[in-house]
């Protein structure tokens, strides 16, 4: 069993920066893949960035384009999600997610943090 806290939400100015965490009980961390995916009013929850367990491969989703970074600390048990030239369009609750193995669909995770908050104003 692994339970997940994200952190970090709140608003945040286009163009700016925000860093969102995801920690995570348990001491198998390192075993698990990890993946933030967002949700926007409206609209359905889709895939942001994901990592392996050892942080060595990482995946994003086309519309991050070099603005957001996922890296992990293993020996903290902690998941993050740097974004930059935040975008109004960003605006969504920001989730964790831990897998078997790196992917980009949800099914494909077991564990899910209770989400983050995060609003850009234009």
């Amino acid at each position: 069993q692994v339970q997940l806290v994200e952190s970090g939400g709140g608003l945040v100015q286009a163009g700016g920066s925000q860093r969102l965490s995801c920690a995570a009980s348990g001491r198998t961390f390192s075993s698990y893949a990890m993946g933030w995916f967002r949700q926007a009013p409206g609209k359905e929850r889709e895939f942001v960035a994901s990592i392996s367990g050892s942080g060595h491969s990482a995946y994003y989703a086309t519309f991050v384009k070099g603005r957001f970074t996922i890296s992990r600390d293993n020996a903290k048990n902690t998941v993050y999600l740097q974004m930059k030239s935040l975008k109004s369009e960003d605006t969504a609750v920001y989730y964790c997610a831990a897998g078997p193995s790196v992917a980009r669909g949800q099914r494909s995770y077991d564990y899910w943090g209770q989400g983050t908050q995060v609003t850009v104003s234009s």
